[in-house]
């Protein structure tokens, strides 16, 4: 093998660094779904919808969302592939709306926006997926932690957007929509080829990933103080383009932060080279010393295949090295706890998202305060879907305590680790079909049936508490359920996580400390 070991000849931009980073901003620029209530006052107004068809809209929007089957099958293609599928779907759907909207195009049915919407979110989880799935494949031992940042990206994206839009476009939403349509289109198809698996497992991975966690905090805090100074205070465009600055530097850091992990990584392997005097005419020695390792060991994050075969007191997970295809998951009731929670949980959640505008106008919010409350759930959002990353990785480690625990974002994780990595992309984007199933009852049937009540009684608008108070105790009633199943997913696979994936993560470990990874 031809190894080199300059690492100023050491590729920069080819390293799973790298593709977390291009990862990163992918998804900083793919949460449009979180503000569907910047643009939903225009699609009823110009196209003349009640609550409930304008609910049935944001149904499709879910339904798209959340249907990723595709993109799973899609996925060994590569991620680049599902990538740049994702950003045909995503321009296509949001221009269309556009030229809707702005009356370039004649008004459709109600089904045909549904179309549009659909086609627009079903964008949405093909970036996901391509992301989700390789960051889980590249930190294998820390896949919580990477999904968390990942996530926890997604869900400041929502914010991010807004920033865009208001200082950009100056608060208008029909350009908003070519916002959409542009953005997430044109980072996916610039950063697609950095977005690859790279199986390989550093000692100092922790490490390196609380560095992108920290850049997660830093960019929450700022745009937490950003949006609640906008609110109390009306900022000259000068000073809105100043932090609209700092806050394109805090984008482009993670970039700092893979550019560090790599040199640290070429400078260990230069050190233990020179330390045990592996240079030119013992290539081959050190060449043959890791390949009879891996030969040894399997690839350094997985535990040999016939070790210890442990299967949980029920039977229906795997075993060491298994992988479950999706009709082999969907056999186990874990599957479907994962997928009752997900409804329950996920569906409250996006008829929330659904219907924030129409509460904000309830209670008398005025445009910026509507947008500050979007602005503000996006960031409640990355809090709670890294923190319940971080947080489980830590108790998983360190306390062997289950993930389904902190099951609300950390879905692909506990796929991942009860039916294996091989077909995660279809097992973990057909559960999520949970999401718009419950957000199809709560937003339809429960949140715009109540309201579009309210309003015949009292006219064209509803305005006080009365127009969602009951639909938010049905919603709290419906969370709750979900809850109990996801603890009953927690008491089930206890002894599994204890006897499986435990011993799998510190087998990860020992071996990261092992082994020397050349390229």
């Amino acid at each position: 093998m031809d190894v080199d070991y300059n690492p100023s000849r050491k590729s920069l931009i080819k390293n799973k660094w790298i593709s977390t980073a291009a990862s990163i901003w992918i998804q900083c620029t793919s949460g449009s779904l979180y503000t569907f209530s910047i643009y939903s006052p225009i699609l009823k107004s110009t196209q003349g919808y009640d609550q409930s068809t304008l609910d049935t809209i944001s149904v499709f929007k879910d339904l798209g969302a959340n249907v990723g089957i595709l993109s799973g099958l899609l996925y060994p293609a590569g991620p680049w592939v599902v990538l740049l599928a994702g950003a045909v779907q995503c321009f296509a759907g949001y221009f269309l709306m556009w030229l809707t909207v702005t009356g370039a195009l004649p008004r459709p049915p109600a089904a045909v926006m549904c179309l549009y919407m659909l086609l627009a979110a079903h964008a949405m989880t093909f970036f996901n997926t391509a992301n989700v799935v390789t960051g889980v494949h590249n930190f294998p031992t820390y896949s919580g932690t990477i999904v968390g940042i990942m996530k926890g990206f997604l869900g400041l994206s929502g914010a991010i957007l807004i920033q865009v839009y208001q200082t950009v476009f100056k608060n208008k939403p029909s350009s908003y929509l070519l916002l959409l349509a542009l953005l997430p289109t044109i980072s996916s198809l610039l950063l697609m080829g950095f977005v690859r698996i790279f199986k390989t497992n550093e000692e100092d991975e922790k490490k390196h990933l609380n560095g992108f966690s920290f850049l997660a905090v830093i960019l929450a805090a700022y745009l937490t103080a950003v949006i609640i100074i906008q609110n109390i205070l009306k900022l000259k465009m000068s000073v809105r383009v100043f932090t609209f600055v700092l806050l394109i530097f805090l984008l482009v850091s993670p970039i700092f932060v893979a550019i560090k992990a790599q040199r640290d990584k070429s400078y260990r392997i230069l050190k233990s080279l020179l330390e045990h005097n592996q240079f030119s005419d013992e290539t081959d020695l050190l060449d043959e010393d890791v390949t009879n390792t891996r030969q040894d060991h399997g690839e350094y994050h997985e535990v040999p295949n016939g070790a210890d075969q442990v299967r949980d007191t029920n039977n229906d997970t795997l075993q060491w090295g298994d992988n479950l295809n999706l009709l082999a998951a969907m056999r186990t009731i874990s599957f479907w706890f994962l997928f009752f929670t997900t409804a329950c949980a996920m569906g409250s959640g996006l008829a929330t998202v659904n219907n924030l505008s129409q509460i904000g106008e309830s209670l008398g919010y005025t445009s910026l305060e509507i947008n500050t409350l979007v602005s503000l759930w996006s960031i409640w959002n990355f809090l709670g879907r890294f923190g319940a990353g971080y947080i489980s990785d830590y108790f998983l480690h360190v306390k062997g305590c289950p993930r389904p625990l902190f099951i609300w974002s950390l879905m692909p994780t506990i796929a991942s680790e009860l039916f294996g990595k091989l077909h995660l992309g279809t097992i973990f984007n057909t559960i999520t079909i949970a999401g718009p199933i419950g957000s199809y009852v709560l937003s339809v049937r429960v949140v715009g049936y109540i309201y579009d009540k309210e309003v015949s009684e009292y006219g064209k608008t509803c305005t006080g508490t009365r127009c969602f108070m009951l639909a938010f105790i049905v919603m709290a009633s419906v969370t709750f359920g979900g809850f109990l199943v996801a603890l009953g997913l927690f008491f089930r696979t206890r002894k599994f996580y204890k006897d499986v994936i435990l011993r799998r993560l510190l087998y990860s470990l020992r071996q990261s400390r092992l082994t020397i990874d050349v390229e």
